[in-house]
């Protein structure tokens, strides 16, 4: 009996270790991520001696790993080519670290991906446009890095996108017509980047948006009166732009810097505030 009992440890402990064994590629991508970004500098380290299951930050299920969450954990370097071979990540948290160089096309590799947040690193060079075929891909941030070009014309392919986090960059150009398309955005971060030209009334269609930030780029023409209409949207800055016009009170209230912009100038300006037309039972009472 005692026997039986042994082999029946014996057996479910093998079982663990299968459950815990992921492909020796995937391995792999995880061990050259490690040297290319400088992991014996890591605030929390790898035994590379030791199970996969023991790395910290690294989740795997059914032998994939589908998450790699190392945010503030001192990463440093580039991230290597093998790293886009972790083609089974749901999601990917680097923020605030140290990591360069530019995101490659090969992350539309990440079919599976729903979260990607490498914000508060170095990255440069333009978002790629094969970011745009992640379509289970929920939460984009990447802001503050120094990322530049445009943002990419079929990012509205991400139609499953929530939050877009792309503030404190240099991202220029005007806002892609897709990115309207859009529908179930909640939060659109896109303060602090150098975007110009108008924008659409067309943002009418993100009706669950909630936080909506443009301030400080180059955005002119008159602000969208649609924005009235978005019964959802509760966080709203639009200040030092180049929008021209006026504004109604309700939005005004709704800016936290009651739509203060610059002109041609660089001069501080309040936008003007629509006097609403009194209704005859107004002027009665």
């Amino acid at each position: 009996m005692k026997s039986l009992a042994t082999l029946f440890l014996a057996f479910v402990f093998s079982l663990n270790i299968f459950a815990d064994t992921v492909s020796d590629k995937e391995k792999d991508a995880l061990i050259k991520l490690y040297h290319a970004t400088n992991g014996s500098q890591w605030k929390i380290k790898w035994d590379l001696s030791l199970s996969v299951s023991t790395w910290y930050g690294v989740y795997a299920e059914n032998g994939k790993v589908i998450s790699l969450n190392l945010a503030d954990n001192n990463l440093q370097g580039e991230l290597p080519a093998e790293f886009f071979e972790l083609v089974n990540l749901v999601t990917v948290d680097l923020h605030k670290n140290n990591l360069k160089g530019q995101l490659s096309n090969s992350i539309s590799n990440f079919k599976e991906l729903r979260v990607l947040n490498v914000s508060g690193n170095q990255l440069s060079g333009a978002i790629p446009g094969s970011i745009c075929d992640l379509k289970n891909l929920k939460d984009l941030e990447l802001f503050k890095n120094n990322i530049s070009g445009e943002l990419p014309q079929e990012i509205g392919k991400l139609n499953r996108l929530e939050i877009l986090c792309l503030f404190d960059n240099q991202i220029a150009g005007v806002l892609p017509s897709s990115l309207y398309k859009i529908s179930t955005l909640k939060i659109l971060l896109l303060n602090n980047n150098r975007l110009s030209g108008a924008v659409s009334s067309d943002i009418s269609n993100l009706n669950i948006l909630q936080n909506l930030s443009l301030f400080n780029n180059s955005l002119g023409g008159e602000i969208p009166k649609e924005l009235e209409k978005m019964p959802n949207l509760s966080e709203m800055n639009l200040s030092y732009n180049k929008f021209t016009g006026s504004v109604s009170k309700n939005l005004t209230l709704l800016d936290a810097l009651n739509m203060t912009m610059l002109d041609e100038n660089g001069k501080l300006f309040l936008l003007d505030v629509n006097q609403e037309r009194k209704t005859e039972s107004d002027i009665v009472n």
